[in-house]
This record gives C-alpha cells, sequence and structure tokens, in this order.
C-alpha cells in the first residue's frame, strides 16, 4: 500500500482493443472504476477479468459531463486520490509513485503532462499541461464537451505539478467526432458567457466547414471580456482568417493574420498560415517576411493550442521556395538544407535542394 489511496475512473464504449494496454497501466492504483455506457463488444468482460469495477448505464441524452460523473459516484468514499483517464490514455510506469511524492493532503488536484502527439520516431511532438488527477470530494465534471473539473470546497483550490508523471495519448483514428458540434453548441447556450467554450464552439465549425458561423463565433470570442489569452485570441483570428481563405477573401484572410500576429508575436502559427497564404498567391515578399519572423521564435509556449507544423520543416520549406523567387540564393540554400534535415527521406525536398544547388552555383 502507497501513502494514499488511489482510483482511477473512466468511462467506457467498445474499447475492448485498448483494454489490457490501459489495465496495464493503471495497474499500480489500488482501485478501477469504470463506467460503461453501452457496449456492444467484450469491453466489459475483459475489464472485468482484469480486475476492473464495471458499471453499466445508459446516458440519455448523451453528455460527457453525465457521464463521468456517474462514473465518479461508484469511486470508494475512502478514496483519497481520484484519477480520471480515457481508455486511449496510458500513464507511464511509475505514475504512483511520482504521484504520492508530489501530492499533500491539503491539495485539491494535480497538473501533470499530457502527450497529445508523436513524431513518427515515438518521441513526443506537442505536450501540454492536463489536471484530471484530484481529490475525493468537492468536484463535479460540467459541460457536455470538452468537460473539465469544477471545484466546490470550502478551503482553497490547490493545484501540484507533479514531475516526471506523462499521460499519452492514443487515439483511435476511426472514432467520429460528430457528437461534437451539437454538444458544444448546447454547452455555449448552458455557458453562454464561458469564453473558452464559444472558442471551442467556433473553432468546430471551422473543422465543419461552416464558415460563416465560425467568423460570427469567433468574432463573439474576442468581444467576450473574460477572453483575455492572448493565445487563444490569436488563434480566434487565425481561424477566422482561415475562413476567409476558404471564402477566397484573401484580403480579409491577411488582415485577420496580421491582426494575429500582433496580438500574440511570440507563437509561430499565424506566421506559418501567414506563409501558407502568400505562397497561394506567389506573394513571394509575404512568405519571406513570414517564414524570417517565424523562425526567429525558437520558444514553444506550451499549451494546447500548439500545431506541430509550426515546428517542423515547413517554415523553412516555404522561406527556400520565397528567397528562390526572391533571387537571394544564399538563403534559399541554407533554408532548403535546414527543411531537408528535418524530413531527410522527402523527394520533393531532395529536388529543390538540388535545384537551388544549381541556381546558387
Amino acid at each position: 500500500m502507497g501513502k494514499y489511496k488511489i482510483c482511477v475512473y473512466a468511462i467506457a464504449k467498445n474499447e475492448e482493443k485498448f483494454v489490457d494496454r490501459w489495465m496495464d497501466a493503471v495497474g499500480e492504483a489500488d482501485s478501477v472504476v469504470v463506467l460503461d455506457t453501452g457496449s456492444t463488444d467484450h469491453t466489459t468482460e475483459k475489464l472485468r477479468a482484469r480486475g476492473a469495477n464495471v458499471y453499466v448505464e445508459q446516458i440519455t441524452p448523451w453528455r460527457f459531463d453525465t457521464a463521468r460523473n456517474k462514473a465518479m459516484d461508484h469511486i470508494p468514499k475512502d478514496v483519497d486520490i481520484c484519477v480520471s483517464n480515457d481508455m486511449d490514455e496510458v500513464f507511464e510506469k511509475g505514475w504512483r509513485e511520482k504521484l504520492e511524492a508530489a501530492w499533500k493532503p491539503g491539495y485539491t488536484r494535480a497538473r501533470y503532462l499530457f502527450t497529445y502527439a508523436y513524431r513518427e520516431d515515438g518521441t513526443p511532438e506537442k505536450q501540454f499541461a492536463m489536471e484530471k488527477i484530484h481529490r475525493r470530494n468537492d468536484f463535479r465534471w460540467v459541460h457536455p464537451v470538452h468537460e473539465i473539473l469544477e471545484y466546490s470546497g470550502k478551503d482553497a483550490d490547490q493545484t501540484v505539478f507533479v514531475p516526471g508523471l506523462v499521460l499519452s495519448h492514443h487515439p483511435d483514428p476511426s472514432k467520429s467526432r460528430s457528437q461534437y458540434l451539437p454538444l458544444l453548441e448546447l454547452s455555449v447556450q448552458e455557458n453562454p458567457n464561458d469564453d473558452r467554450a464559444v472558442f471551442w464552439l467556433g473553432r468546430e465549425y471551422m473543422y465543419n466547414d461552416r464558415l460563416d458561423e465560425c467568423i460570427r463565433t469567433l468574432q463573439r470570442h474576442l468581444k467576450m471580456p473574460t477572453a483575455t489569452w492572448e493565445e487563444e485570441r490569436s488563434a480566434s483570428m487565425r481561424f477566422i482568417a482561415e475562413c476567409y481563405q476558404r471564402k477566397n477573401d484573401f484580403g480579409q484572410a491577411k488582415a485577420w493574420l496580421f491582426r494575429a500576429i500582433g496580438e500574440c508575436p511570440y507563437v509561430r502559427e499565424p506566421y506559418l498560415q501567414m506563409a501558407r497564404l502568400g505562397y497561394s498567391r506567389n506573394d513571394w515578399q509575404l512568405v519571406y517576411f513570414a517564414t524570417e519572423q517565424g523562425l526567429k521564435i525558437t520558444q514553444k509556449t506550451g499549451s494546447y493550442l500548439l500545431e506541430p507544423q509550426s515546428w517542423g520543416f515547413l517554415l523553412d520549406d516555404y522561406a527556400a521556395i520565397a528567397c528562390f523567387w526572391l533571387g537571394i540564393f544564399p538563403k534559399a540554400l541554407e533554408h532548403a538544407q535546414k527543411a531537408l534535415d528535418f524530413q531527410p527521406d522527402d523527394e520533393r525536398l531532395k529536388n529543390n535542394l538540388q535545384t537551388i544547388r544549381q541556381k546558387a552555383e
């Protein structure tokens, strides 16, 4: 037994292919609670065979917060620390020891690193902080999708960061996102003053190619007095720019990208989007400006809004092409080589480098 009684809890539906990997990872806990919301495969049988306490209940109408709260209700009352994670998420070995080393009775929740995406070699490509570990009492999940933990205790809500604790995401690409949009619309109806919910809804409209609704919703987000985080505001602006570009309104797209850069000049994403816009218009001076400025940024923010492409080969690739057409061949050669260093097996990048080298010589 450890210093604290720890329970992992989750919701599941048709996750049998993930059961063994997930149970191997959460086995360090004292108990495991799973609410199955309607599996038609062998998820429940496999979980019970591995020692999980499985409860079955249909959630109608479907809401993620309701499902997670019903799962939480089955956690034993004497548990000290509750650990929520999904079946496609895996804790690295030794997570319990790290959690117990950092946790103290006065803490209410824990923050740790969440690996959202990986490079081809398996190393983390996108990581940001997550906090789905909490004490047993005074917490409920809120929002029908992109749900978060809400604290209602009388003492201070105190979070501890757990060094070395990493949760890795291995999603099932076959799963549909179709339920996200109506749930996000419901979330905004229920929480009209929640700027994060409005931002997520606008982004989802963009994903669904509902461009005018995206623009209206994200413009509303930018006017909200609580929408003060520069990186998220910049993301709203570049998503608006993306919608205008899809509508072939390149003037508005360019104007919104300059606003995105002005709002948050220390992130690469709007610069890469500006480079793409310039490339689509053969505006090599715009591409050159965007790539040169974007590449000056060498520090990642570590937020969930980071897009891995902004830290790969693309900025150097666009820079090489722009410099080539502008006749700046030494810089074109330099950027082409850096792009190829990122993607050494890319035939197009190899050909570009060879063409530029011949021109430079």
